[in-house]
């Protein structure tokens, strides 16, 4: 309503419509424009924290241990091509002296789905000794991964192994939470060209989520006791 002169008059409804609209444009282009910079930012800093720490494999340096993070296993107990890749990675780094024992950290929230058991069995089929392989059953994303290989299994530095598209996040996380991480990134399996391009774009939103994991401090999922694997697969 509207008063001119003591007159009480009716606004118009295309006002109201065309007022409601340029409201919602404005708060709608502040929103994104905030998106934007919380995007960018966290991109800035994963990339700023991963600088100089990304390696090809030939030329990675050495560390004790290669952490290897976790990814789809199929219902036959069969690691993905994906995660294939990662452990493969990891055998070549323990064959060639540059790492001297592999953690395998994944997801085994549900009894019948276990990412690192059957990272284990992979790597054991094609001759890593089974001593050599220590598995983190509560990895259940990169952040957990990284928090729990320093304050449950003590690994002080490694060489993180994923892929490509995920390494930057994943030695920044790392480095961020305790450990001296290098990292070298798997790019076979961009063969698989959705899959690759649907992981891609999902980055997008985890470095969001990495930059406010790492704001926040919080504590992984699930902590529990010491583990003393890790040292015993070096000793």
């Amino acid at each position: 309503m509207l008063t001119r002169n003591g007159i009480v008059e009716q606004v118009p409804l295309p006002y109201l419509v065309f007022r409601f609209c340029r409201r919602l444009i404005t708060v709608g282009a502040f929103g994104g424009l905030l998106a934007v910079l919380v995007l960018v930012s966290s991109s800035l800093w994963v990339r700023g924290g991963a600088a100089g720490q990304v390696y090809a494999e030939a030329s990675v340096p050495e560390a004790p241990v290669a952490l290897v993070l976790g990814a789809q296993v199929y219902a036959d107990n069969e690691p993905s091509p994906f995660l294939a890749a990662r452990l493969d990675i990891a055998k070549r780094l323990l064959d060639a002296g540059k790492v001297k024992a592999i953690l395998v950290s994944g997801d085994h929230r549900r009894w019948e789905y276990d990412e690192p058991g059957s990272m284990q069995v992979y790597l054991v089929a094609r001759g890593v000794p089974a001593s050599k392989v220590v598995l983190d059953y509560a990895g259940f994303d990169t952040y957990d991964s990284c928090a729990r290989a320093h304050r449950i299994f003590g690994v002080d530095k490694a060489i993180v192994v994923t892929q490509s598209y995920h390494i930057e996040r994943a030695v920044t996380l790392c480095r961020h939470l305790g450990v001296d991480a290098t990292g070298v990134g798997d790019d076979t399996v961009r063969i698989y060209t959705a899959p690759w391009r649907n992981s891609v774009i999902r980055e997008r939103g985890a470095v969001v989520k990495a930059a406010y994991d790492a704001l926040s401090h919080r504590d992984p999922v699930f902590l529990g006791r010491q583990e003393t694997g890790i040292e015993q697969a070096l000793s």
